[in-house]
């Protein structure tokens, strides 16, 4: 791997570290109650999965453009700009699941990221079949994100019908 390569891996996870720093003592503690969610991983947990999956997801992003000849060019402008687009939403949605108590704005945010991660596996697909299949986790985790934004949304929405 190149010099490019680390840098491919690092920048995506500058996100959650960046979460992580400044945010660490505003989390939202809708994990921590038991009653509430008895299911849900620590957000170490959380975070330190989102991690391994911006990791692979960089490493896979690598692919792509060593396999399109690397530089600026513009083959890579859809591939890699959707790529950059998610990655965007994919920080928003950490910030918005994890400290804005607001679960309803963070399981719109979450839609439109599955979307795009499909997206990614469909056109990556004939750049670098690995590059897509790396994702498939990505859709695997987003999905268990997914069941839990869903249930926070849910019980917001109707506070009485919780257990």
């Amino acid at each position: 791997m190149q010099l490019q390569g680390p840098v491919f891996v690092g920048v995506p996870l500058l996100g959650p570290i960046l979460i992580w720093m400044f945010t660490h003592n505003q989390t939202s503690s809708w994990c921590e109650d038991e009653g509430m969610l008895p299911w849900c991983p620590p957000h170490k947990v959380i975070l330190l999965v989102w991690a391994a999956i911006y990791f692979v997801m960089g490493y896979a992003s690598y692919l792509v453009w060593k396999d399109l000849g690397g530089g600026f060019r513009w083959p890579l402008a859809l591939p890699l700009g959707l790529y950059t687009f998610q990655l965007t939403l994919s920080w928003t949605f950490l910030l918005l699941f994890l400290t804005a108590n607001n679960p309803g704005l963070a399981l719109l945010n979450l839609l439109l990221l599955y979307g795009l991660v499909a997206s990614m596996v469909l056109i990556w697909q004939p750049i670098n079949k690995l590059a897509a299949l790396l994702l498939l986790p990505y859709l695997a985790w987003l999905t268990v994100t997914m069941a839990i934004a869903y249930r926070l949304w849910r019980d917001s929405l109707c506070p009485a019908q919780q257990p």
